[in-house]
């Protein structure tokens, strides 16, 4: 993993004074540490059943679909309201500063999926935790988070105490 933390750029004061933004870009822009970092991502999930990949706009989208790709399963965007052309199930949670809101076709997901929610980077957990209960509302079952990042600090994990969380980096 020390290849990939080493990719991971500081990026201090954004998008806010204050911040310390880790840049997964550097990543991708690099084949070899994009394939490797989609290769941990699915490692612990190989032979388990799951029949979709779910990833959070935006750079969930990058990590997700090779995800998916890989295991040879369908990929689900989650999407921003108003992005998706067709109908929509939603689910609304709150940030830190107001609140945010998840859409997904209607016709995405059914009871008897088992979904791996895969996203670049776990902070503060409600993003995921509203990815999650997104999935929920079709009856599908969350068979685990997977992200690049996770900022230990921010207990982000905390919010999703009820699902298997794999992250390949803590900080």
């Amino acid at each position: 993993m020390h290849r990939l933390r080493d990719k991971i750029r500081d990026i201090p004061d954004f998008p806010k004074p204050g911040i310390l933004f880790k840049d997964i870009t550097p990543i991708i822009k690099d084949p070899s540490s994009l394939k490797l970092s989609v290769n941990e991502l699915i490692q612990p999930f190989l032979g388990r059943e799951i029949t979709a990949v779910a990833g959070m706009e935006a750079r969930g989208f990058i990590f997700g679909s090779l995800v998916a790709w890989n295991l040879g399963l369908p990929f689900i965007p989650l999407r921003k309201p108003g992005k998706l052309p067709y109908q929509v199930e939603s689910v609304s949670y709150d940030l830190e500063y107001g609140s945010a809101t998840l859409e997904v076709h209607s016709d995405a997901l059914d009871k008897t999926d088992k979904v791996l929610l895969i996203d670049d980077l776990l902070a503060t957990g409600g993003t995921a935790k509203a990815s999650c209960e997104l999935v929920e509302k079709f009856g599908a079952t969350v068979v685990a988070c997977a992200f690049v990042v996770e900022l230990d600090f921010l207990s982000g994990r905390d919010k999703l105490k009820d699902y298997e969380v794999h992250s390949l980096l803590h900080y």
